[in-house]
């Protein structure tokens, strides 16, 4: 529940702070004031990991999401937001996690980096509701009008429309790599005595996910089936850009319970799309996912959304995890 919170003003932060009531993370701001770094907090780990590639040894980034924790249902501390206040910078998603949205519109950083802002963001529908726009589905669906109604920057859309829009386009590596572009052009104005070595760094990463989106293309193009189920939609994008159909048991929000109803549905498409695997994900529970795959006769195999790292998680950044992501869908869907 997004619970409405009184201002907190900049003064009673930075009290707050000097009080020591804990600190963020491992590290404190002052360590980073003390070596001269450029000081970041990154709302949950995807924007961590762009942060850490792009920034090297100039930044120093801490996040408000710990490792295990589920990035929606994140509320700040009082201790969280005198961190932020005091940090350089924050690189952020809106649309995701509320708490953060609020945190940061409220504090007086001069550096607020929103990685909605710098790609475009997509409703894709209810699955409860709209079967058939449910959360992802092959880009050769749509025609360009269809889309282009769809589609949205960062800074055309509206408090109240953003809340249908899907925030999960990390997933997808190219609009990750137009995300990436656009946080290194803003570390470099932000801290111009390193813009050289960030504008290097986002281009070594941009071309990496650029090379892994050469990995999914290949690896995607021929398969028995283009369907794939998932416990939550959070793979709308991925979809869409290598042509597949996601079908997911909840809508975007991971702990919504499906209806009956919807349980029969996908059921039924299973056999009628060859479908052989029902994914869920490390940071919430399987158990749907589980029960549909025995009541279905399917396989389960994890589908990592990359919302936050575990000990389960497989790999230990984002692109060991997305290849593991791409073997799991390449058995799954029948690659030949």
């Amino acid at each position: 529940m997004n619970v409405r919170r009184p201002h907190i003003s900049g003064a009673a932060l930075a009290a707050v702070a000097v009080l020591g009531i804990g600190s963020l993370s491992a590290c404190s701001t002052d360590s980073a004031a003390a070596d001269g770094r450029f000081d970041v907090v990154a709302s949950f780990y995807p924007m961590q990991f762009l942060a850490e590639r792009i920034g090297g040894d100039h930044v120093h980034v801490t996040t408000l999401t710990e490792p295990g924790q589920e990035p929606h249902e994140l509320e700040l501390s009082l201790r969280q937001r005198a961190e932020l206040e005091e940090s350089d910078a924050a690189l952020y998603l809106s649309g995701l996690q509320p708490s953060v949205d609020e945190a940061i519109e409220q504090s007086g950083l001069k550096t607020k980096i929103d990685a909605a802002d710098l790609t475009k963001l997509e409703d894709h529908g209810d699955v409860e509701h709209d079967h058939g726009h449910g959360g992802g589905h092959s880009g050769e669906e749509h025609s360009e009008e269809e889309h282009s109604g769809e589609e949205h920057s960062g800074e055309e859309h509206s408090e109240e429309d953003s809340h249908h829009l899907d925030p999960h386009v990390w997933l997808d590596p190219v609009k990750y790599a137009e995300i990436a572009e656009g946080v290194g052009t803003a570390f470099a104005k932000a801290d111009p005595d390193h813009a050289a070595d960030y504008r290097k760094n986002t281009d070594a990463l941009v071309d990496r996910l650029h090379a892994l989106d050469t990995e999914f293309r290949d690896g995607l193009k021929n398969t028995k089936t283009k369907v794939f189920f998932t416990n939550h939609a959070s793979f709308g994008y991925f979809a869409e850009r290598y042509g597949l159909t996601q079908e997911a048991i909840s809508g975007v929000d991971p702990e919504s319970e499906p209806s009956p109803a919807r349980i029969k549905e996908l059921r039924d498409e299973a056999r009628a799309d060859g479908v052989t695997t029902v994914f869920y994900e490390t940071l919430v529970s399987g158990k749907t996912a589980k029960t549909l795959a025995d009541d279905a006769g399917l396989r389960t195999d994890v589908l990592d959304p990359l919302e936050g790292l575990t000990d389960r998680s497989k790999g230990d950044d984002y692109f060991a995890v997305m290849e593991a992501n791409l073997t799991a869908l390449k058995k799954a869907l029948g690659a030949r």
